[in-house]
């Protein structure tokens, strides 16, 4: 019999190992321009760059403040809100015949949901190790579809919205001194205008400012009689008189030079 041959050698805990090699990072130079030590060199680039752009919008922000408009009332049923530019999409999304309406589950769950939950699944619908984007055709299309739908949907909520319109609408109007004990003030109240104009004539429930006119008597009575816009005609049922008074009381408020 051959000496060793059949032998098993089992180790001992006891014995300590001497040939244990330190935990060592790799020797990245064997791999110029692929990868680096993720601290300092990656860390240290990932921080200077948010650094850039954390001054940046900084300076957008001093630069450009954000535009306020008046104090929010729930009485308004007129005021149409508008959400921020990265949820115009879905915005503009709402307004369709098939996502609004009888199917505004469709609209507000069942697309945005079949979208992101697409967009999550990618990295398991297309596992290959191919990092050209023509060599990914599953995740390539879902992403530009994906983008090509966002941009489509918020340039088309842009260019249809009436930005006069809500400039108008969200504009700060500064709380005028209204002689409520006038009598064109009662004229104003006893014709329903303060239903649709507020108590303070600076707007209400889908009417407008008055304080921001600047008619004249004459014109304010051609807009009692005839209507403007959403305001029907025929709303006037005093006499000749009391229109006489409200339309001066009116102008007055909106043209404070001819008070």
């Amino acid at each position: 019999m051959e000496r060793g041959k059949g032998m098993k050698f089992v180790g001992d805990s006891r014995v300590k190992a001497n040939n244990r090699k330190p935990n060592i990072p790799k020797d990245y130079s064997e791999y110029p321009g692929k990868t680096e030590a993720f601290w300092p060199n990656f860390l240290l680039k990932e921080w200077m760059v948010g650094a850039v752009f954390l001054m940046g919008y900084l300076l957008i922000t001093v630069a450009h403040p954000a535009p306020l408009e008046r104090m929010a009332d729930p009485t308004d049923a007129g005021y149409i809100p508008l959400p921020d530019w990265y949820f115009l999409f879905l915005y503009q999304l709402l307004k369709y015949q098939y996502a609004s309406g009888d199917y505004n589950v469709i609209g507000t769950i069942v697309m945005p949901g079949l979208a992101f939950g697409a967009l999550l699944l990618a990295p398991w619908l297309d596992t290959g190790r191919e990092r050209r984007p023509f060599r990914r055709p599953i995740a390539t299309s879902m992403m530009l579809l994906g983008f090509i739908s966002v941009f489509y949907l918020t340039w088309e909520s842009v260019d249809q919205h009436d930005w006069e319109a809500a400039a108008e609408q969200g504009a700060i109007v500064e709380e005028a001194d209204i002689n409520t004990d006038a009598e064109g003030y009662s004229i104003y109240a006893v014709q329903s205008c303060i239903g649709c104009h507020g108590d303070t004539m600076a707007g209400g429930a889908g009417g407008p400012s008055i304080l921001t006119t600047e008619k004249n008597a004459e014109e304010v009575k051609d807009v009692i009689i005839n209507g403007i816009g959403a305001m029907p005609a025929g709303l006037f049922d005093g006499s000749d008189e009391e229109l006489e008074i409200l339309a001066e009381y009116i102008a007055a408020h909106g043209n404070p030079e001819d008070e």
